[in-house]
């Protein structure tokens, strides 16, 4: 099994994930770490990724070609972190047929209303609270 990390300004959520994969489950998972920058794979690469690639063309080339894509929501956003997710990057790892999971992130704009596991009702109420909140301010 090909598991790509995707992250990008200094790799922190990348390192965070490949870490806990490494501390709990098969060490002979291989992980590819995708960076938006060097920054980014680099410290990937440190944490026990098998192998890296930084940039657009990487993330285009492999999201097709891996199993699993785990990374922060807003690598399938354009435009997300800051700048460094192009459209291409996004759209291609939204086309991917691999497993995505992803976490969420108040920093893109984006905000995750519950879990996938909650009933269609629950997750609208989460929403219409939340979007209370919001129209409140």
């Amino acid at each position: 099994m090909v598991i790509a990390v995707i992250d990008g300004q200094g790799g922190g959520i990348g390192v965070k994930i490949i870490q806990e994969i490494r501390k709990n489950l098969d060490l002979n998972l291989e992980i590819l770490a995708i960076g938006t920058n060097s920054i980014a794979t680099s410290s990937m690469l440190k944490v026990g990724a098998n192998h890296g690639a930084t940039g657009e063309n990487p993330v285009v080339f492999n999201s097709p070609r891996v199993d699993v894509i785990l990374g922060p929501i807003a690598i399938v956003l354009a435009n997300g972190l800051k700048g460094e997710i192009t459209p291409r990057m996004a759209e291609s790892i939204s086309s991917s047929p691999a497993k995505k999971i992803l976490l969420p992130s108040g920093r893109c704009n984006v905000e995750v209303v519950t879990s996938s596991d909650d009933s269609l009702s629950t997750q609208v109420d989460i929403l219409i609270k939340k979007l209370k909140k919001i129209i409140s301010n």
